[in-house]
C-alpha cells in the first residue's frame, strides 16, 4: 500500500494529529503549533484527503492501518494520537486495534457511535461543481451556496480546490468519499477496550457526543474522561485554540 502524507516538526514524545472528513492535515496546524515545543508532531493527511492517496475503500480498520503504516515508516514504536471528528473515530479504531502502540489518545467532538447521514447536501454540491468552467474559488463558491448555506462551512470546504496545468481540481476524491459515506458514519464495534488514558473534548454547542454515548464510551474506553468547552461548536479547536490547547497540554503532561 502507498503511504499517507504527512508532516513532522518538534521535539520530544511522539503524537500524530488526524483531521476530520473533507479535512486535511492544514486543519490541525494550530495544534501542531502548540505542541511542536515538547513533542514530535507528525500531521497526516487521510486517505482520499489532502494529498494522500485515493483509494475506494475507507473502513475504519484500513484507516487505522493506514496510520500505523505511518508510525513504522517513521519508526515509531508508541505516540499520543489525537483525532477530530472522522480522525477521532480513526484514532479511537487506532488505540482498540493496536493498543500497544498508543500512549493517550484525544478525541475531539466525536462519539465511537453511527451517526445519522448528515454530509449528504455537502456532497451533491461538492458533486455538482462544473470544474470544467469555473475560473476560481468564487465561482465555485457561488455554485455551492445553492447546496451549502453556511459561508465558513464553504470556505472550509472550497480549501480543498487546487490548480494543477492551469486547471482548477479538488485535492481530496469527492467520489471515493461519496462512495464510503456509509463506512465513515459507521459506529465502532468491537470486542477490544482500550485501558489507556483517554480524553474527550466536546464544544458545548455541538451535539456530537451525547449523554446517552456515554454507556459506549465507558465500555470501549473505561479509563476515559471528558472535557467541555463552552461557547463551541464541532470545530472546537479552531474555534476556541488556545482554550483547546491548553486542555490538550495539560492532558499530556
Amino acid at each position: 500500500m502507498p503511504l499517507l502524507n504527512y508532516t513532522q516538526q518538534g521535539f520530544g514524545p511522539h503524537i500524530i494529529l488526524i483531521h476530520g472528513l473533507f479535512g486535511s492535515l492544514e486543519n490541525l496546524n494550530m495544534v501542531a503549533k502548540g505542541l511542536r515545543e515538547n513533542y514530535t508532531v507528525t500531521s497526516i493527511d487521510v486517505r482520499n484527503h489532502g494529498s494522500s492517496f485515493h483509494q475506494n475503500s475507507m473502513s475504519y480498520q484500513e484507516l487505522a492501518q493506514d496510520v500505523v503504516d505511518v508510525m513504522a515508516h517513521l519508526s515509531i514504536d508508541k505516540a499520543h494520537v489525537l483525532g477530530h471528528s472522522m480522525g477521532g473515530k480513526i484514532a479511537m479504531h487506532c488505540a482498540l486495534a493496536f493498543p500497544e502502540k498508543i500512549n493517550k489518545l484525544i478525541i475531539a467532538d466525536i462519539a465511537p457511535v453511527e451517526y445519522p447521514p448528515h454530509h449528504n447536501q455537502i456532497i451533491e454540491g461538492l458533486k455538482s461543481i462544473d470544474l470544467s468552467v469555473i475560473k476560481n474559488r468564487k465561482d465555485a463558491d457561488t455554485q455551492l451556496s445553492h447546496y451549502v448555506e453556511e459561508t465558513s462551512v464553504r470556505q472550509f470546504l472550497l480549501r480543498n480546490l487546487t490548480t494543477i496545468d492551469n486547471q482548477l481540481t479538488f485535492k481530496c476524491n469527492i467520489n471515493f468519499i461519496s462512495n464510503c459515506y456509509k463506512q465513515i458514519m459507521v459506529g465502532l464495534d468491537t470486542s477490544h477496550t482500550f485501558n489507556g488514558e483517554t480524553l474527550f473534548i466536546k464544544g458545548g454547542q455541538s451535539n456530537y457526543i451525547l449523554t446517552e454515548h456515554r454507556p459506549k464510551i465507558l465500555a470501549l474506553f473505561p479509563a476515559s474522561k471528558a472535557k467541555i468547552i463552552q461557547d463551541a461548536g464541532h470545530w472546537l479547536h479552531a474555534e476556541k485554540t488556545s482554550i483547546f490547547n491548553k486542555i490538550v497540554a495539560s492532558f499530556l503532561a
